[in-house]
């Protein structure tokens, strides 16, 4: 029992496994009701909550053991469905009628042990059907309705035979047949009656099957379009007899040899490919993996071919061949160590040499049809370029050396060059004689690339006439002083300009004069900090501007502000932001505008690691607001301390002298009597009324007058309260108007009082010398309250009067 229960735990685990894989994830939409994508979802049918507006459905690498009538839900409008390798076996009648206005049907990769005889009846206006490695032997295929059918690719199967059905030969559409990769040896001439009335737009795929025999005449009279067999032999001599069976085949393009990652062969005879010889070409792709110690003839069979393409080859030199049409030649790469002498073929139109070794250039000559030369990547070193290596060719309009060790420029180098259109010479070493006019000449000139030349550009350096250079690329190199500034002001149609990794620190205003049509801009990796060159006018057709990996930190909102309205594409990424509260603008401006910046993701602060679009603006907007509380608080409890000390500043220079240390009467000497506070306007009573009576008086008393007893070069608050206040015992006010207007006065007297509140003691007597009105009193601090609590004396013009006063005033100044 407990064995038959864990069989059942299992057997039920295992059902729920295939439930969940059945039911798998929702589909995937690329385009909105129009085209999903199913694929690697574990499904076992074919979602019924599809659109049925769907034009296209990947359905690969899933689960479909069998296709029947009822496997499709009704979708009209699908044209492209693809089960690939979905574990099909069985494909029954009428499968796809509920999907029958399908154009492409692919089922590369399914094991189909049975196709039902009617099973592709209703896709009557099917266009491509892929049965890649689905286990075919025959192209025996029930497919009578399939009357629109363009493309029927077979490969990898196990078909022996390329004999097409005859019901094909009505099919007016059909383009290509792909038999690669299967098991055809032998190509009778009954196997080509069909692909031979189905007409001349042909393209036929034999590559990678093992041919060991074709009947001659079975390609007679045959026209193809594109013809592959590259590694369809068996054998080198199988090869050759098999070519040489071809006769009477014409082939506008026709690819063969080997394929690159297949291992070099070394062969003794060297006529192998004789064979073409019988096939009528236009064009040939061909990739030699054969070599040998003896002399090779390829090319003696391509004499009539407009365009030879010799991917790879192992030959050491070009024979000579007379071709009389031969409009292209690309060779590359090849064991030649020099670029050939093509002086012989004068339909010569397009000329492609590249080597993996380093080769020499002689020059070429009398080509008056040649139009696109391209020698990159040859490590060629030349000296006094170019025009003498082109002599009599006066049409090229494309010239590429870029990719190679070392070029020297001398004066006028493309003199005779006149129609050059595109001159490409990055990442090869320019030696330049003539600085001023190494371009000189080239008017037609539309894109120039000198990149990683090892060009110093100097102000001489002017890109004079180039009127119709629409893309300049000059990364790479290096720019002497303000040299950028002069270099482009001639190039009014430039529309691409490339100065990436050029060190370039700063771009002055006036560089982009006259460039008004600059739409696409390449400043990366420099060491640009400030970017107010965007605020010109000159750029306001830019739509690409690339500046990442510089050393920006911030853009002005300025800048931003007038950013041209055109801008699309803007790299930023790499630079050091500062992310601060102080230039939130910036920040904004970049978390709000990354439909137009390239990696947004890639936009880091400099002082942390995290991306500015992550940056807490909100934040910022608070500590702002405290900021603006904080100083207006600030500002206010300054201007009122300045309003402070300055309403009081004689009590703060009292406090502190106070500071210094306090002494009082007790504990100190005296040195006067009374120390008189009065205005300096009631100095003549002071000194003829007042001084005279007490000092000249018996007893004497001394007196403290400021003009005649403070230190000289001491402060007058300190005089004040040392010599007067503290070295007195006693402070006689003189009151009058002058006293009540006279700031000095006023402090004196506010000190004494401060003296009189800390001593508890009536130590201040007061003289009113003149009549004050009550309300005048009271401007003086404490005046008015001192007159109102204490006995003070009036002096009187009258003699009798004067005597009183004068008793009175000794006894309270000499009374203790």
């Amino acid at each position: 029992m407990i064995v038959a229960y864990g069989e059942w735990m299992i057997f039920l685990g295992s059902v729920l496994f295939l439930v969940s894989s059945g039911q798998g994830q929702e589909c995937t939409m690329i385009i909105k009701n129009m085209e999903y994508s199913c694929s690697g979802r574990n499904l076992t049918h074919i979602p019924n909550s599809l659109p049925f507006t769907v034009m296209s459905l990947d359905f690969s690498f899933n689960f479909l053991s069998s296709l029947h009538k009822c496997a499709f839900p009704v979708l009209v409008s699908l044209q492209v469905l693809d089960l690939t390798r979905c574990h099909i076996k069985h494909i029954e009648n009428d499968t796809f009628y509920n999907v029958k206005n399908l154009t492409t049907l692919i089922l590369t990769g399914n094991p189909i042990t049975y196709f039902g005889p009617g099973c592709l009846n209703s896709l009557h206006n099917l266009q491509r059907l892929v049965l890649v490695d689905v286990g075919l032997s025959s192209l025996q295929l029930q497919m009578n309705n399939l009357t629109k059918l363009q493309e029927l690719r077979v490969g990898t199967n196990n078909i022996q035979s390329m004999s097409l059905p005859p019901f094909m030969s009505t099919f007016k559409d059909f383009s290509l047949l792909d038999l690669h990769a299967n098991n055809i040896s032998i190509i009778k001439t009954d196997d080509t009656v069909v692909l031979r009335e189905i007409g001349r737009n042909m393209t036929l795929i034999l590559s990678r099957n093992q041919l060991l025999h074709i009947e001659p005449g079975a390609f007679k009279d045959i026209y193809l379009k594109e013809f592959h067999i590259q590694s369809s032999f068996a054998s080198l001599n199988a090869q050759k007899e098999c070519l040489e069976a071809l006769t009477g085949l014409s082939v506008d393009k026709l690819f063969i040899g080997s394929y690159r990652m297949q291992r070099k062969v070394k062969v003794s005879n060297g006529s192998y490919l004789d064979g073409l010889c019988s096939i009528n070409f236009n064009e040939i792709y061909f990739v030699q993996k054969e070599f040998s110690d003896s002399e090779m003839h390829l090319f003696r069979c391509m004499i009539n071919a407009t365009k030879i393409i010799l991917k790879r080859g192992y030959i050491k030199s070009l024979e000579y061949i007379p071709f009389h049409r031969l409009k292209e030649l690309y060779l590359g790469p090849t064991s030649l160590s020099a670029v050939p002498l093509i002086s012989h073929i004068p339909s010569l139109e397009k000329l492609v040499v590249r080597n993996n070794m380093p080769m020499t250039f002689n020059g070429i000559s009398d080509l008056p049809l040649l139009q696109f030369v391209d020698l990159s990547g040859n490590f060629l070193i030349l000296k006094d370029c170019c025009s003498q290596f082109f002599q009599r060719t006066p049409n090229i309009h494309y010239m590429n050396f870029s990719q190679n060790t070392e070029i020297g420029i001398a004066d006028k180098p493309f003199s005779g060059l006149d129609l050059l259109e595109l001159l490409d010479l990055h990442h090869t070493k320019l030696v330049l004689v003539f600085y001023f006019g190494f371009l000189h000449g080239l008017k037609n000139l539309k894109y120039l690339d000198i990149s990683y030349t090892s060009i110093t550009f100097t102000r001489q350096m002017i890109f004079q006439n180039l009127n119709n250079l629409t893309v300049l690329k000059m990364a790479g190199n290096s720019f002497h002083g303000d040299a950028l500034s002069y270099l482009l002001q001639n190039l009014t149609c430039l529309e691409v300009l490339d100065l990436s990794h050029c060190g370039i620190e700063e771009i002055s205003r006036r560089s982009f004069i006259g460039t008004q049509k600059i739409r696409y801009l390449y400043l990366s990796q420099n060491k640009l900090m400030i970017l107010d060159f965007l605020a010109l006018p000159n750029l306001k057709q830019l739509t690409s501007l690339y500046v990442d990996k510089n050393s920006i930190t911030s853009i002005p909102l300025h800048v931003l502000q007038k950013l041209p309205t055109n801008l699309s594409e803007f790299d930023l990424s790499s630079n050091p932001i500062d992310c601060f509260c102080f230039q939130t603008d910036f920040i904004w401006w970049i978390i709000h505008n990354q439909n137009i910046l390239k990696q947004p993701e890639n936009i880091f602060c400099k002082t942390t690691d995290f991306r500015t679009t992550d940056f807490d603006i909100d934040s910022c907007v608070h500590k702002k607001r405290l900021t603006i509380v904080l100083s207006v608080c600030f500002v206010t409890v300054v201007v009122l301390l300045s309003f402070l000390v300055y309403r009081f500043q004689f009590y703060l220079q009292y406090c502190c002298i106070l500071l210094r240390g306090y002494r009082s009467p007790g504990q100190q000497e005296c040195s006067y009597d009374a120390f008189v506070i009065f205005s300096s306007y009631d100095e003549v009573w002071v000194m003829n009324e007042l001084m005279e009576n007490l000092e000249n008086s018996v007893p004497p008393i001394q007196l403290c007058l400021h003009m005649r007893d403070f230190q000289a070069g001491k402060s007058i608050a300190s005089n004040i309260i040392d010599e007067g206040i503290m070295g007195s015992r006693k402070i006689i006010v003189v009151v009058s108007q002058h006293f009540i207007d006279s700031a000095w006065c006023r402090f004196e007297f506010e000190l004494a009082q401060s003296r009189f509140m800390m001593e508890r003691s009536a130590n201040i007597i007061i003289i009113i010398l003149e009549d004050v009105e009550e309300r005048k009193t009271k401007k003086v601090f404490g005046l008015h309250k001192h007159l109102k609590k204490n006995t003070y004396l009036k002096w009187s013009r009258d003699p009798l009067s004067n005597m009183g006063f004068w008793i009175r005033l000794r006894k309270a100044i000499l009374d203790h």
